[in-house]
């Protein structure tokens, strides 16, 4: 624990280089000149600094962190492995963003996006063709008695009737049990889907993972209303006269955690008029909150909780939650920690993740901080048209 508060401060210094010079010990004098004296020996050695009266500002920085970092936050990602029965890649099947996976009688369950037949995009017959691998997906679910060998089960949530709020698709899920009742949240969109549609929140529960499953009969979260966009091409998403709220355009992959008594339903935003920022998109966390798993949920004043990431993988760990960030932004492939689920600090660089990461809730997340990291779920393009799940290992990074 007294790591991890230590670490509490370092986000900035790592991250905002316009901070640096208050956040190492040398100070400026009055002339002007920086006071090095209360660095030691012991850090110039151990940092490789060649001349204290001379710092970059990255020496400056890396004076800023505590010499006890230590290692058990870190670790390497293997690779990835196929499954194996009815969850093998198929052709003209597409198989994605797997929930978490759940333990019960034995058997590992795990929820998924699937849909079948090739993606045409926006430039075809839209009410009647897929825009994208997701459009057109019911949510299935499948068991394992080892998480290599896969049954499908069948169809948990399908898509609403028409002229609901979940008419087109249903996907992105996860799963949540609370007290003998089983949770599962997913993205929905009504049709059309065009360019410009915004994408909502939808929830379902049931007594068993095997269902039946009740439909929440309207959405738990929606994208913010401030945005506006410029013209009315439904086919822009990038014209805007206002960008709005980080979540403007669309609220995704939504993951409920209980959390001090309440219920975290932490999710990705998508902005309105999105841009390019250090090298990728303008993707960005946010957080929910209610005191009840069916809600109403309330966007926490604190939105966005990230400044980077992609598909939400979070887990408890030591009092807080932690999060795997992916993918986007100038924080991609880092753990965070918040020992309150909303103030993450960074606590380490993790090379080449997994994208849409479907946890092992099965195990003790509390063993150690990666734990849910040893071995899960992920989801691979085998084609433009075509995805399939497969299988991660991890394996703790050692000395070289």
């Amino acid at each position: 624990m007294r790591i991890i508060k230590t670490l509490l401060g370092i986000y900035v210094v790592l991250v905002f280089i316009g901070c640096q010079e208050k956040a190492i010990k040398s100070t400026e004098s009055n002339t002007g000149e920086e006071d090095n004296s209360t660095i030691t020996q012991e850090q110039i050695d151990h940092l490789g600094i060649t001349d204290v009266e001379h710092l970059s500002a990255a020496s400056k920085r890396a004076l800023a962190w505590p010499t006890d970092l230590g290692n058990e936050w870190f670790l390497e990602f293997n690779q990835l492995e196929p499954l194996k029965g009815d969850l093998a890649y198929e052709e003209g099947v597409i198989r994605r963003d797997p929930s978490a996976m759940v333990k019960e009688d034995g058997k590992y369950y795990v929820w998924y996006s699937k849909g079948v037949g090739p993606t045409q995009g926006f430039d075809g017959d839209i009410e009647n063709e897929k825009v994208f691998p997701w459009d057109r997906c019911d949510i299935w679910y499948a068991t394992s008695t080892d998480g290599i060998t896969w049954k499908e089960e069948g169809i948990a949530v399908a898509r609403g009737e028409k002229g609901a709020y979940d008419d087109r698709s249903v996907f992105t899920v996860e799963i949540m049990k609370h007290e003998d009742m089983y949770y599962l949240t997913y993205q929905t969109v009504k049709s059309p889907y065009n360019k410009r549609v915004k994408n909502q929140i939808g929830l379902a529960w049931s007594t068993s993972p095997n269902g039946p499953w009740i439909k929440s009969k309207e959405p738990i979260l929606s994208p913010a209303d401030n945005g506006i966009w410029e013209g009315d091409d439904p086919n822009d998403r990038f014209s805007v006269k206002k960008k709005g709220d980080f979540d403007s355009h669309k609220v995704h992959d939504p993951c409920i955690l209980p959390f001090k008594g309440k219920f975290y339903l932490y999710y990705k935003g998508e902005q309105m008029g999105e841009d390019i920022t250090f090298g990728g998109r303008q993707i960005r966390h946010g957080v929910a909150i209610a005191d009840n798993p069916k809600g109403p949920y309330v966007k926490s004043p604190y939105n966005p909780i990230s400044n980077s990431g992609h598909e939400i993988c979070v887990w408890p760990y030591n009092g807080g939650i932690a999060s795997l960030i992916t993918t986007d932004g100038p924080e991609k492939n880092t753990i965070q920690w918040a020992e309150d689920g909303v103030n993450f600090n960074i606590m380490a660089s993790i090379p080449s993740p997994p994208h849409a990461i479907g946890l092992n809730r099965a195990v003790d997340s509390e063993k150690e901080p990666t734990e849910v990291l040893k071995w899960g779920l992920t989801h691979v393009y085998n084609s433009r048209d075509y995805q399939s799940i497969m299988r991660f290992t991890s394996r703790k990074k050692e000395k070289y």
